[in-house]
């Protein structure tokens, strides 16, 4: 391997390692100043880890969480900030669950219409913020965050029984109804429980997302449009038409998300069907650096502690321990990578002025012989 791409991957991996130990160890130190054990609840939640529930949890989370964060991931890589991954997830897998409940098709028909309405509605939400950003500039920052709102405001009332829901017998909840079980995805079943069918649907995508961003001339257009929007007109290739298609993109891989399980385990929706996974998502796809594989292992850690957490407060300690490491992982990625940007910019600084030094004494003894 040539120097140079020793140095882009210690790099790449500098910032990920350097995030965690900080995060780690600023998470210690707020475990010590409320009197508690440094290490304690590190080892107690590793050792959940051994059981296969857990391990059948942390896996499901993790398949969810990767959809999510590959939703991110392409508007990070085109240079958009899709804050709407939470909004587009909850309102695509809501509908997609009604039209889920209101036919009855066989068993591939009925899994794939609700794969594309989820799709379409993601999409089709998330479009809205690309219209606007193309057509107004409006920063699809501040329009995906109040989409996010309009989307939970319509999902209630959506689901009142007057509307779409009903409401279970005995019960003050709502739900779309039940999915028939023709639209129920195949699981693999373990002794600790059932791996959502769905789980390695969401891993597969994320070969389709490598393959598609850096072995196509789409992928290079989108990921030269998220460069230099100028610099990729120059070239041919419509920014606008790319900003759009991205958005779309992302908002239908979001409608993704809540496949897993609504389709493995669910088969309907209902209110407390779970929140917060776009705005984690961030975290993920920032800690993997919009890499595949990265936002894998980073899915899985932070879906890790999410899973372990239970055990937490059975053993005395807050599960917001958890919750605290993820915030500042977060706080840890942003200043990590900015700390290596700067560190990989010196390196190359001091590169040029190497190979410069170089060529002027070669230079020099030429001129001299």
């Amino acid at each position: 391997m040539k120097k140079f791409d020793k140095d882009r991957l210690v790099l790449g991996l500098a910032g990920p390692v350097l995030a965690l130990v900080v995060a780690f160890l600023l998470t210690s130190v707020v475990l010590v100043l409320s009197g508690l054990s440094a290490f304690e609840p590190y080892q107690l939640m590793i050792e959940q880890v051994e059981f296969t529930d857990v391990q059948v949890l942390i896996l499901n989370q993790t398949g969810i969480y990767y959809l999510a964060a590959l939703a991110v991931a392409v508007g990070f890589r085109m240079n958009l900030f899709n804050i709407g991954v939470d909004g587009q997830y909850r309102l695509a897998v809501m509908l997609a669950a009604v039209v889920g409940a209101s036919v009855d098709l066989p068993g591939p028909l009925h899994i794939l219409l609700i794969v594309l309405t989820a799709m379409f509605v993601g999409a089709m939400w998330a479009g809205i913020a690309g219209i606007l950003k193309t057509t107004r500039g409006v920063s699809e920052v501040v329009s995906t965050i109040m989409l996010n709102a309009i989307a939970t405001s319509l999902i209630a009332w959506m689901i009142l029984p007057a509307n779409l829901g009903e409401q279970v017998a005995g019960s003050n909840e709502l739900t779309t109804g039940e999915i028939p079980e023709s639209g129920w995805f195949p699981g693999l079943e373990l002794d600790g429980g059932t791996i959502y069918g769905f789980t390695f649907v969401a891993f597969a995508l994320g070969i389709v997302y490598w393959f598609v961003l850096n072995r196509t001339r789409f992928g290079f257009d989108l990921r030269a449009t998220g460069a230099s929007q100028s610099a990729a007109q120059a070239s041919g290739v419509d920014a606008k038409k790319m900003v759009l298609t991205a958005m779309l993109i992302s908002g239908a891989v979001a409608g993704l998300a809540g496949m897993p399980m609504l389709l493995g385990q669910t088969h309907t929706y209902s209110l407390s069907f779970p929140t917060g996974v776009g705005f984690t998502a961030i975290t993920i796809a920032l800690l993997g650096r919009n890499n595949p594989v990265g936002i894998f292992f980073a899915a899985l850690l932070i879906a890790f502690l999410d899973k372990t957490a239970e055990g937490l407060g059975i053993a005395g300690y807050p599960r917001e321990i958890a919750l605290i490491m993820q915030g500042l992982i977060v706080i840890s990625v942003v200043v990590s990578y900015e700390l290596v940007r700067q560190y990989g910019l010196r390196r190359q600084q001091q590169k040029v002025g190497e190979e410069l030094a170089a060529q002027a004494r070669k230079n020099k003894e030429v001129a001299a012989a």
